[in-house]
Formats: C-alpha cells, structure tokens, sequence
C-alpha cells in the first residue's frame, strides 16, 4: 500500500526543490516559499530536511514568508546560528518568527538570544534546555564519527519500531522518518545533527519580550519526558504554551491542522484550519 504521508512529500519537494547555498564554507539546503505576508523560519530536528515542514508550508503559502532549511554536513549550534542569520539576511528577512522543533529548538532558543534584532518571536517546540548529561545518553554516547553508519541508523530504527508497535495508527509516519534516516539524510548530516548536541553550547540568556516567547511540547513525546518540558517552560517563561494531548515527537507530522492553527495564531493571521479544544491542545 502506497503510504500517503511520503507520496504527499515528495509532491511537495517536486514543486518545491530544495536549493543548495554556500554559507561560511557549510552547504545548506533551503525551500523559501512566499514574498509578502509575516516571516516564518522553520528550523528541524535530527530526522527530518526542510521539506518535513511541508503541510505548514503548503497551508501558509501565499500568507506568509517562509524559509525552511536543512543542516549542513558540519559545523554545530553556534555556526548554524550565524549562517542562519546571514542567509536570512541574503534572503531579505530581516524580522522574523523562529520556529525550531527537537534539535532545531535548540538551535532557535540559541539564535534567538544570539540574533535578538532579527528575531521578532521564539517557538520552541518539542525540545530541550540544556544539552548537559546529552553525551551520556544513546546515540549520543557513541563514537559519532567513527561508528558504523549503519549502527547509528539501527539504534534509530530501533526506536522507530517501537513507537510504530505501540502507536500502529501512526505507522506511515513512522515509515516516512524511516526513509529519513535511512539515507535521504546524508551520513555527514546525520553525524553532524548528532554531534551538534553532543558538543553544543549551553544556551546564553535570552532577551526576547514574554509576548514574543512561545513553546509546544505533545503529552506523549517519548524523547522528551515531563521534567524536561518543565525545564524548557521554566526557563523559556513563555506567553504561550501549547500541549497536544498527542502528536508523539512530530506533532506538525501527526497533528497538521492543529499545528497550522497555532502558527496562524502566533502569526497574526485569520485561523482557517482546525481549531481546538480543552482536550486537544492548551495555550497559558
């Protein structure tokens, strides 16, 4: 059976290739979408390139200007929040909201605080607030650079099952992540995604206003656990704080409308998608 997430994708990547530029000697890839409207920079995870953001992008397009990026084959979170500003500059965005989500939360609470006259609102989603004790933990205990790609690709599979075994309904989901880290991420991105938190900075503080400082977490993200959504929430002190009830680790995969809604509402735009209930989401 033809699973309906990839081929919806890989539709979208065809209207929309991603496109390669050089920045500070590190490749990026990028899909910018849109010229008049609120700007909208859309930061992954360790599993996913650009276009992983595709059903935000295909629903805001024509609102908004978005620039969605994938990782380059090195540097980590302190090169990646420069070249990040210097191609928003390129591209003439010059205020705009930040939304990253798991490895690319980490990086936007650092570019925010890095880069405070560009960033005109925070959205850290699904993510952390300290990388101390990360290089303890699988995978990143491992030799990132010198251990079998394959291993690294196993321990991630590994994981992947198991969500797909206890959340069946989510199984095209989980075989679109799969093709992810099964080779559409690179072996050089993949490494770098992972060392970039094994060895990165601890956050510096953030001077952002509260009204600009949102954050998403979903109730059953089995990577980030409870006390570690507190951590983000206490040190983000965001306006805002959005839960889905579920979504796992990629709400904006699994939870669409719901995720469109909530990027509308931040954004100032009219709310055309699903909205929410008690049950479904909450916003303090």
């Amino acid at each position: 059976m033809a699973n309906r997430l990839i081929a919806d994708r890989d539709r979208f990547a065809a209207r929309h290739p991603e496109q390669r530029i050089l920045i500070n000697g590190r490749e990026w890839g990028y899909v910018s979408v849109g010229d008049s409207g609120p700007a909208l920079l859309l930061i992954p995870g360790t599993l996913g390139r650009g276009d992983i953001f595709w059903q935000q992008i295909e629903s805001l397009e024509g609102r908004t200007r978005i620039l969605a990026v994938t990782y380059p084959q090195s540097g980590g979170i302190t090169e990646w929040a420069s070249d990040l500003a210097e191609l928003c500059g390129r591209i003439g965005l010059d205020r705009l909201t930040v939304l990253g989500s798991s490895l690319g939360g980490y990086l936007a609470q650092y570019f925010a605080a890095a880069y405070p006259h560009i960033t005109e609102r925070l959205i850290a989603a699904n993510t952390l607030n300290s990388v101390a004790g990360i290089a303890a933990r699988p995978p990143y205990s491992s030799d990132l650079d010198n251990a079998p790609i394959e291993e690294l690709r196993v321990g991630f599979g590994r994981g992947l099952g198991a969500w797909r075994d206890a959340h069946p309904d989510q199984a095209e989901l989980v075989d679109l992540l799969m093709a992810e880290v099964g080779g559409r991420i690179s072996e050089p991105e993949l490494r770098a995604r992972l060392n970039a938190l094994k060895h990165g900075p601890e956050l510096p503080p953030l001077n952002l206003p509260r009204e600009g400082i949102v954050t998403i977490e979903s109730a059953d993200d089995p990577l980030i656990p409870p006390p570690m959504r507190e951590a983000v929430r206490a040190r983000l002190k965001p306006t805002f704080a959005y839960r889905f009830e579920w979504g796992g680790h990629f709400p904006y995969v699994a939870r669409p409308d719901l995720y469109v809604s909530l990027l509308e509402e931040q954004l100032g735009l009219p709310v055309t998608q699903q909205s929410w209930g008690e049950g479904e989401m909450r916003a303090r």
